[in-house]
């Protein structure tokens, strides 16, 4: 996928740099509080990096494409791996908090949960995420080559929960992208006894992808 990000690098920048992001990120940071680390696995634009370091967090990036990162840390101000998140050791940069905005979204479903707890290694302790995960059945293939694979919001729940995460807050966001796609975003403890179902609602708000 990162050769689609590489071609059209520029537009997708365009596309996705200036939307607001506050209603999906703004559930994290009432759990993680500046000037606490955070990184951005798949930082697209740099929107969010951006937004971050305007409230006082530590923000760094990680993009697998190299024409974006660069575009990332330009529009960001932040520092920017251009690196692949399928072998990146997050075990060796650890930060309090890590950003999965659509970054997972060209994963697999029998391969989500292995790669999400490998990302969460470069969790510190009580240690917080934010994923968003595009809602449907089944995949998603678009014209220009991209598959998305989607997710039911109980059978992604159950995933999580089982995987060791805590579920500190839900709610379902439209794109501002695209009016059909709706994204599932939560708030994640890793090691937390169970999941709660907090705050589960239905807010209309922008997304990467």
């Amino acid at each position: 996928m990162s050769d689609f990000y590489d071609r059209n690098s520029l537009s997708y920048f365009q596309q996705t740099a200036y939307i607001e992001p506050e209603a999906f990120l703004k559930p994290f940071t009432e759990f993680l509080l500046p000037p606490c680390s955070v990184l951005d696995v798949g930082c697209g634009s740099g929107r969010d990096l951006l937004w971050l370091r305007n409230r006082g967090y530590q923000a760094k990036g990680l993009e697998r494409s190299p024409a974006l990162a660069k575009l990332a840390s330009v529009h960001s101000g932040c520092e920017v791996f251009a690196g692949d998140f399928r072998i990146w050791d997050f075990a060796a940069h650890p930060v309090d908090g890590i950003l999965l905005i659509g970054a997972l979204v060209h994963i697999p479903h029998e391969s989500l949960a292995e790669t999400l707890l490998r990302i969460t290694d470069g969790l510190n302790p009580a240690g917080k995420v934010l994923l968003t995960l595009k809602e449907g059945r089944g995949v998603s293939e678009r014209e220009d080559g991209r598959v998305f694979y989607l997710w039911e919001e109980d059978d992604l729940r159950g995933l999580l929960i089982s995987n060791g995460f805590g579920i500190l807050c839900f709610q379902r966001d439209v794109s501002a992208v695209r009016d059909e796609d709706t994204w599932l975003t939560y708030v994640l403890e890793k090691g937390a006894d169970g999941g709660k179902k907090d705050n589960p609602a239905d807010n209309s708000g922008g997304t990467r992808r």
